[in-house]
């Protein structure tokens, strides 16, 4: 079978790499704006072009016989890919425009879930001007301000140390009125979590829980990032919650999902990402990405037990229902290395020097290669990814690979330790009044 990875980054790398382990022997191709040297050295061919040069990667998909495209980036979904593809015979696992809209139009997203009456929603606002928008924000006191188009996680700020009062809230919120949406929401208190699943149109089939790590700095401090890193505990669910937690979500996602189809008439298929927020009130949607999450595919993915060939081709024809889509007991934890100043004046075009990482597996993101040698583009250079019995032992190994490799990077060492995680739970426990 010929399978087709659309994207260049670490999300890419870690589904090329799960696709390369199948017992179907898949022949791979990608389509990557820059050279990522770990999806090149296993597909047959690739082409470098931007991910949303829809007719470019057609015709490359066309001429390369390819029977199922994977679409990593949310990008290329916001501009239609995957149907074009499938307008080219060539099956999806990638969710249409129509309902990819749930990640890229945060204002479709938030009215969808309140007219469908999708639970988790909080209170919210879409503004495109400033005298109302200004009301709302006196009114919750307390907000989240986004843009409602995509800005690959980096354009949310939040009350607290990134927006320190409300005139700063409403600074901020007047500053991305210009040539977009604003969504103002209730700021969320809690524990983040995120929640996966494979769909096919109807059924879905869940993965671990994971914790990304948005801030740039330790003790989750700094400007949000695209993911600094992120873990997740053996059986699936991380540490600070409780089974009926996830249950709850996991009837989020149904429900979002069986709600999509009504609404569009369109069968989402691919990956849906839940990004909740555990409150006293229980599991509140932040956002939903129509996609795996970067870093958190390069969790899940080295454990999926089952063969990603067979997921993607139930995923396309229907029948997730009749596979049993396991995934290892087992902890990861995933730290990035990024270029010093990530993410607000990062450096770019330095080397990145990969030494011995022992046990631990490598995801090359956001670099280039030239003559042999990885350099920086200015976004998140590379991942490790420890895998062990224990959080503990994984983040030992993640640790000593991330030592191992050099450069003028910059990277968080608390991800995964037993310090923060234990401020996790105590978190949560207040939260909880235990």
């Amino acid at each position: 079978m010929n399978i087709l990875v659309v994207g260049g980054g670490g999300r890419e790398h870690a589904i090329t790499e799960a696709l390369s382990r199948s017992r179907k022997d898949p022949s791979l191709y990608a389509v990557m704006s820059k050279k990522n040297p770990g999806i090149a050295q296993l597909c047959e061919d690739f082409l470098l072009e931007k991910e949303t040069n829809v007719e470019m990667v057609v015709e490359f998909a066309v001429r390369n016989n390819i029977q199922i495209a994977v679409i990593g980036p949310e990008a290329p979904l916001a501009a239609g890919l995957a149907d074009a593809l499938e307008e080219a015979g060539i099956s999806v696992a990638g969710p249409k425009k129509a309902v990819a809209e749930i990640e890229f139009n945060k204002a479709w997203a938030r009215n969808f879930m309140k007219d469908n009456n999708i639970a988790g929603c909080p209170e919210f606002g879409v503004f495109n001007e400033k005298a109302p928008m200004y009301a709302f924000i006196e009114k919750l006191g307390d907000v989240a301000v986004k843009p409602a188009g995509l800005t690959g996680g980096k354009g949310v700020k939040v009350m607290g140390d990134q927006l320190p009062d409300l005139d700063a809230a409403k600074e901020y919120a007047a500053s991305l009125l210009v040539g977009d949406s604003v969504v103002v929401e209730e700021n969320l208190w809690g524990e983040e979590f995120t929640l996966q699943a494979f769909v096919d149109g109807e059924h879905l089939a869940f993965m671990p829980t994971v914790q990304d790590h948005k801030r740039a700095f330790e003790s989750d401090l700094g400007p949000n990032t695209g993911g600094m890193g992120s873990y997740n505990a053996p059986g699936g669910i991380l540490p600070f919650l409780i089974e009926d937690d996830v249950n709850q979500a996991k009837q989020i996602m149904k429900d979002t999902v069986a709600a999509l189809k009504k609404v569009t008439g369109v069968g989402y298929k691919g990956a849906l990402y839940g990004q909740f927020m555990i409150t006293a009130k229980g599991p509140r949607v932040i956002e939903f990405n129509a996609r795996f999450g970067d870093p958190e595919a390069m969790n899940v993915l080295p454990l999926l037990e089952a063969d990603y060939v067979d997921v993607l081709s139930a995923i396309v024809t229907g029948t997730l229902d009749k596979h049993d889509v396991k995934f290892s007991r087992k902890a990861t934890v995933c730290k990035y290395a990024v270029p010093a100043g990530y993410p607000d004046n990062p450096t770019r075009d330095r080397e990145v020097i990969v030494g011995d990482i022992g046990e631990a597996l490598l995801f090359y993101s956001s670099v280039y290669e030239n003559d042999n040698k990885v350099y920086t583009t200015g976004s998140r250079a590379v991942a490790v990814v420890g895998v062990a019995d224990s959080i503990a032992r994984a983040e030992e190994i993640a640790q000593n690979a991330l030592e191992n490799i050099t450069g003028d990077l910059h990277s968080r060492r608390d991800i995964g330790t037993r310090d923060l995680i234990q401020k996790r739970i105590d978190h949560m426990n207040a939260i909880r009044g235990n």
